[in-house]
This record gives C-alpha cells, structure tokens and sequence, in this order.
C-alpha cells in the first residue's frame, strides 16, 4: 500500500486545498492585489503621463568656471546631474534628464553677452518643462544683471532654439509600476508564508500531516507552490492592466513581459525565506507583524518603490542600496524600460541570490515544525 504512495501527487493536493484558501482569504487579496493595483490606478490616472523631477547637466564644453555655471548649478527647484556623456546621452533620450546645457563663452573682450546658453532635450520630455527651464534661467540671469552689470546689457542670453533628440517618454508608471508589483511579491513572501505556516502549527494541521506518508519537504513545496501560483497571477493582472491601461512599457514586448515574470518568481523565492524566518521566530501570532515589518517597512519606503534613492541623503543611499528590493526594483525596471534581460541584470541578481542563501540558512535553523 505504501508503496503506491505519491509524493507528488499529495504535494499537489495540499498546493490545491492551499491555493482555494489564498483565494478565499481577503486579507491575501488586499495586500498582494488591491493594494499595489490602488496605487498603480492612482498613478496610472494622476500622473501617467508627467515626468519625474527636474533634472539637467552640462555638456563637456560647458564653462564651468564661471560664476554662471555656479549660479544655475544653485538654483533651487534644479538638480544638476553629472556622468560620462554616453550615460547622460541615453538619460536624455529616456527623459530621465530634461536638458543637457551647454555654456558657451564669448571670447570677443568687453562685449556683451558673455555667455549665451543652448539647451539640449529629447522628444521624451515633456515642452512644458522646457518652457519652465528656461524662464528659471532668464529669471536668475535677471537677477544676476541688477546684481553685478546694472548698467551694461545681458551678461547672458539663453536661446530660443531648442536642439532635440529622438526618444522616448518614460512615464511616471514606469517607474510607479514595477515598485509597487516588487512590494507586493515582498508582502506576499514574508507576511503570507510567515501566517500560513504559524497557522499550520498552532491549528496542529503540521501534526495531522506527520501522520500520513506524506514527507516533510513535500509539505513545505505543496504551500510554496501555492502561495507562487497565487502571486505569479497577480502579476500577470498587473503587468496587463499597467500596459493596456496605462502605457507602461514593455520594450520587447512578450518577452519583456515572460522576463518580468521570471524575476517576480526570483523575488518571490528570496522574499519567502525570510517568511520562513518569521514564522519560525514568532512565539504567538500577535508576535509575527513585528517581526514582518522590520524587514518589510524598511524596504517599502526606501526601496525605490515610489521615487529614486537618489533623492534621499548622500548617508542614507549606501543602506537603501543594500536592500533586496531595491535590486528586485532596478532589475524589473532595466527589463521594462531599458531593454535589458535577465543576463544583464547580474548584479541585481547576484544581490538577491545573497539574499537568499542567507535567508534560507537562518530559516533552516529557526523552522519549528511543532
């Protein structure tokens, strides 16, 4: 009797009863599903199509020794930007930068203007912004004049011509998406296994388990297995409704789209380690939401989820760079937008597999059965 017996297939009874649950449970619905959807509607309809913050640079012949390089790289409400051109280029053309400037001297001696300033930008930029750049720069060119030359023409002249360059908008939901579908994998990993196997335990489910011929691992696969159908389901909702709804790009097409799935699966796997840890370390169900949000609350607010780490303090991005879903972010949003694949994104990857190997070591030693 015994030897007829599938592992297999009670791995897949238990996936099966598992998975009903999931769908059954509200609280599963509202966090991986609703939650990170609200914010994407949110997003996807306020600001879809605006860009992100204000950002310029300055071309290589730029002259940055004067006082009106000094002057516009102070301005406030402008972040000046600087990188190789390549790099600065390729930001440009994506509408991460809103305009390169170039600075060029007059070398006439005694002659005014001194300098007249030519910008730069792409068709990924919104004009508007343009328009906003450039009377800041009139404006501080302005002040400059009643400042130092009261009496003498402009000392500067910005150009009414504007240089463009192809490219292509990125949208407030290409950043805004991928965030939200990456905290949602998070929440689903650490607080969905965390509760369901604590329950498991303390119902005595475990125990009834141990008294068939099912073994151990197999029980471990069957929930993991649901709890990864589960959330490779919400994702693919996600993913569909932010690119026909919302126009978030997808760069491949089908196979940007198969590749954000692979790493929603990777995630997922990392994220469910420390769950394991979680559940292994709560003494009473109360016990297991602090234990969660130490891991989980860190990330979602400085993870990139809703704008860059860039924005945060120079101190304070060496941490946010550490963290796992910070690489989950960056790799899903180098695939959607960039054009990269999975083998580009090895750092990322590499970071994320640390991630794992050490979550799953901890959990390994901290797993309670009973």
């Amino acid at each position: 009797m015994s030897s007829n017996y599938s592992q297999t297939r009670a791995m897949f009874a238990i996936t099966r009863a598992s998975l009903r649950a999931i769908f059954r449970s509200p609280s599963a619905i509202i966090f991986s599903f609703a939650f990170p959807l609200i914010f994407i509607l949110v997003f996807g309809f306020i600001g879809g199509g605006s860009r992100m913050s204000v950002r310029v640079a300055f071309d290589n012949k730029s002259d940055t020794t004067s006082d009106l390089y000094r002057a516009i790289a102070g301005m406030e409400g402008v972040k000046v930007v600087t990188g190789s051109e390549e790099r600065l280029s390729s930001d440009l053309e994506k509408g991460r930068l809103h305009a390169i400037i170039g600075l060029r001297k007059n070398n006439v001696p005694d002659s005014f203007p001194k300098y007249s300033i030519v910008l730069t930008s792409s068709d990924a930029v919104n004009p508007q912004n343009i328009q906003v750049l450039r009377s800041m720069l009139r404006g501080m060119i302005d002040g400059m004049n009643e400042r130092v030359f009261p009496h003498a023409p402009s000392y500067a002249t910005v150009s009414n011509n504007v240089e463009r360059v192809p490219g292509r908008v990125y949208r407030t939901i290409d950043f805004i998406l991928p965030g939200q579908l990456g905290f949602s994998l998070l929440s689903a990993g650490v607080f969905g296994v965390a509760f369901i196997f604590f329950s498991l335990r303390q119902t005595l489910v475990l125990k009834r388990f141990f008294a068939t011929p099912i073994a151990r691992p197999y029980i471990v696969f069957g929930e993991a297995i649901s709890r990864v159908i589960f959330q490779l389901t919400t994702a693919v909702v996600i993913l569909l409704i932010g690119h026909y709804a919302f126009h978030f790009t997808l760069i491949n097409g089908w196979v940007t789209f198969l590749e954000l799935l692979v790493l929603s699966f990777i995630g997922l796997a990392v994220f469910m380690g420390f769950g394991f840890v979680v559940s292994g370390l709560a003494k009473n169900e109360s016990s297991i939401p602090p234990f969660a949000n130490l891991f989980t609350l860190p990330q979602f607010l400085l993870s990139g989820t809703f704008f860059p780490i860039d924005n945060f303090p120079a101190w304070l991005q060496p941490l946010c760079k550490v963290l796992p879903l910070t690489h989950l972010n960056d790799a899903m949003r180098n695939v959607a937008f960039e054009g990269a694949h999975l083998a580009d994104c090895g750092p990322q990857l590499g970071v994320l597999g640390i991630w794992g190997l050490a979550s799953y070591a901890i959990a390994i030693r901290v797993f309670k059965w009973e």
